[in-house]
């Protein structure tokens, strides 16, 4: 069995925003596995499914995400899922706008959700798919940008990565990690 977690926050004042990345690509995965994410549990939206033979729980987390792991905690210990089966959609101020980079561990690299999922796991060897939205520009404040949404082009370029993240997951369990990080961890063409 697979956890797949997007992480966000939850209303819909940040449905559209940076941070919520990781809550975009899920709805991409949930509509890329034909199930829908409406039942409520484990502190999260939730949608159960069997995807190539195997069971997958994708979730959005509905703690905020400064608490998401609590989410991923509650539904790995139900499950008895290792860390090394669960994957952690999430936004990333470090890499271009649009450009995935997948990790099989690692630190949470300042991401208070990301560090939250590693404390509450007591792991850092989940897998993780990080969704770039680009650098904050100078002079801004962090969270009032990664609160921000996105428009015009980058909103389309955005769309793009989310479906592009939905199909990462998928190849990580259909393929395996190694295929979908040589296809998905490379620079970004200029455009």
């Amino acid at each position: 069995m697979y956890i797949i977690a997007g992480l966000g926050n939850p209303g819909t004042e940040y449905e559209h925003t940076r941070h919520n990345a990781g809550f975009q690509a899920v709805d991409c995965l949930a509509e890329r596995m034909n199930t829908e994410l409406r039942e409520k549990k484990f502190f999260a939206l939730c949608g159960k499914t069997v995807f190539c033979g195997e069971r997958v729980l994708l979730m959005k987390p509905q703690t905020y995400m400064n608490r998401s792991g609590e989410s991923l905690r509650a539904a790995a210990d139900f499950f008895r899922v290792e860390a090394d089966h669960i994957i952690v959609i999430s936004d990333d101020i470090n890499l271009e706008e649009g450009q995935l980079r997948i990790r099989l561990k690692g630190s949470a690299g300042g991401h208070n959700g990301l560090k939250s999922v590693i404390s509450q796991l007591g792991s850092q060897e989940f897998r993780r798919i990080r969704v770039g939205v680009g650098a904050k520009p100078e002079n801004w404040d962090l969270a009032d940008y990664v609160l921000g949404a996105f428009k015009g082009d980058d909103r389309e370029r955005m769309e793009e990565a989310y479906r592009n993240a939905a199909e990462a997951a998928c190849l990580m369990i259909t393929d395996g990690e190694e295929k979908a990080m040589n296809r998905y961890n490379r620079r970004m063409e200029k455009a």
